[in-house]
């Protein structure tokens, strides 16, 4: 094996990583943040349905005015 097939072997590999990463990220289903007119997750299945988990907030330093 002489150095380009071996260059070309390792771009391959790493172009075929990156697409499967990418089709892997694409399919996972997205959190459905702020959908419900709240800032966190609200369950919508199991024991806790309807619950909103962890509202998002940041603490702004303009905020003790």
């Amino acid at each position: 094996m002489n150095r380009f097939d071996h260059l070309h072997k390792q771009y391959r590999e790493k172009k075929m990583k990156e697409r499967k990463e990418r089709l892997l990220a694409s399919s996972r289903n997205t959190i459905d943040t702020n959908g419900g007119g709240t800032s966190g997750y609200r369950f919508k299945q199991g024991p806790n349905t309807g619950i909103v988990a962890g509202h998002i907030s940041v603490n702004h330093q303009n905020s003790k005015i």
